[in-house]
């Protein structure tokens, strides 16, 4: 069960090689029960609600079926771990449990915010069991199935995915050159300008962010860090690095708290797991709001401007250490009918519940821009409905929360795309948009850079001095 989070995205868009899977990668158990051993009541094939997935669980392994109405192809293959666990090779744990009745069950992903629904059915589609056609033609059919049945935005892009078919398809043959047919991917995709929808090629990727914005990446990251330090941070007390430099925290002279999240994971060097993403995480959220200080900060910037996402559920983590009530962050749905874009799973909220922990409850200024990616903007979602004063200043995200498919093609390349929506309280999606700011300043442009000015945190200092004084 393939999910790519948007740090891989963001580093294929920038040239460089993306992981296989999602960057949540526990290590698996020391003592792996044999096949012949294991027998559970997930035992038996699944067919997962959206995500054009079928699932075979037999002896002691999990196996990943990637379906559409004219292909069927192996995918993931994960090995059982411990009760209801299937660790994926790359360390990923995926945790089955079966309820509503032995015919229903859910699978999740740790360090997701949300699992994916289970139905039991007597066995694997025919698809599944003969062997897959391959050369150019079913390449191509296999790859524009797989955004017909599972792309949500194609209205909202305007895009005519059926328009692209009768374009692009006469153009293919069983003489066309792999060269040739990813530069045929390319094009029919990049109308879409969707950070989450990419062509994959060995290292050769294509993918494109929203017009006008900049794909977050090291070199920009150390860069605008550079910045901040000297011209933002220059008087702060406190400084401090986290997680490997993806988190900093200071003490701005005003009382304030400021909190830079480069991206949600990759905090813990080489121990992949959650749980070190979350202590990691929990030592830099101890020492910026309250457990090694003597008071919380009177105002806290929580700057996203450049963050490549990653893993939604440490985004959550962190909400909830923004407030003293429960609420819903979001809900999240799929496409879950080929032939209709509009039929969806049935929403699943995702909660913020109040952590026991340090806690800051007073003001939240969040700088956002188009470099702020997937787990990041899920992030400012959680945060919309917070109880408190939460302003967003600077510019839109880039506007892709989706998790993303990896769909494997005949031949071998693989095609990336995102299949969900996530849904405010009033059943919006901000997909393409990106999330607009309260207060819209310009982000980290050659003018600002060239007059060393930071407008959207001078404007954060100013809007918490303001409403400041609330602690928590």
């Amino acid at each position: 069960m393939q999910m790519v989070t948007a740090a891989a995205v963001a580093l294929a868009l920038a040239g460089g090689a993306a992981p296989a899977t999602t960057a949540h990668q526990p290590t698996a158990t020391a003592h792996q029960p044999t096949a012949t051993a294991h027998r559970s009541a997930t035992d038996g094939t699944w067919r997962m609600d959206g995500y054009g997935t079928v699932v075979s669980i037999r002896g002691g392994t999990f196996q990943e079926y990637q379906t559409t109405a004219v292909s069927c192809i192996q995918g993931d293959s994960a090995q059982h771990t411990g009760p209801g666990a299937y660790t994926l090779p790359d360390g990923t744990v995926l945790t089955v449990r079966v309820g509503g009745g032995r015919d229903r069950a859910s699978v999740r992903a740790d360090g997701s915010a949300g699992d994916r629904k289970l139905s039991r059915i007597a066995e694997l589609p025919a698809a599944c069991t003969r062997t897959a056609p391959e050369g150019p033609l079913a390449t191509f059919d296999v790859f524009w199935q797989s955004f017909e049945e599972n792309y949500p935005f194609f209205s909202a892009k305007g895009v005519d995915w059926h328009a692209q078919r009768d374009r692009y398809r006469p153009a293919v043959h069983a003489g066309t050159t792999r060269d040739e047919l990813f530069a045929v991917f390319s094009e029919m995709v990049e109308p879409l300008h969707d950070a989450h929808v990419a062509v994959q090629d060995g290292d050769r990727i294509f993918a494109e962010p929203r017009p006008g914005t900049v794909v977050p990446n090291g070199k920009l990251d150390a860069d605008t860090k550079k910045f901040i330090l000297e011209r933002d941070l220059a008087k702060a007390r406190n400084l401090q690095d986290f997680a490997g430099g993806r988190i900093t925290y200071a003490d701005l002279p005003g009382g304030q708290g400021y909190l830079r999240i480069s991206g949600f994971g990759g905090y813990a060097g080489a121990d992949t797991s959650h749980a070190a993403q979350l202590a990691e995480l929990d030592r830099a959220l101890d020492a910026a709001l309250g457990r090694e200080r003597p008071r919380s900060p009177n105002g806290l910037i929580i700057d996203l401007r450049i963050n490549g996402g990653g893993s939604d559920a440490l985004g959550i983590h962190i909400a909830e250490r923004l407030t003293d009530s429960p609420y819903a962050a979001y809900s999240k749905r799929a496409r879950n009918d080929p032939a209709d874009p509009t039929a969806h799973t049935r929403p699943q909220a995702v909660h913020v519940t109040p952590a026991q922990a340090p806690r800051h409850t007073g003001p939240v200024a969040v700088l956002t821009g188009g470099s702020t990616f997937s787990a990041g903007e899920t992030f400012v979602q959680a945060l919309m409905d917070r109880p408190g004063r939460t302003v967003r200043i600077g510019q839109p995200t880039q506007g892709v929360f989706s998790d993303v498919m990896m769909r494997k093609l005949p031949g071998g390349m693989t095609a990336w795309l995102p299949n969900e929506e996530f849904l405010t309280r009033s059943g919006r999606t901000f997909d393409g948009t990106g999330i607009p700011p309260h207060f819209t300043e310009p982000v980290f442009t050659e003018e600002e850079f060239e007059k060393r000015r930071d407008s959207a945190f001078d404007r954060a200092v100013h809007v918490l001095r303001r409403h400041g004084g609330t602690t928590g």
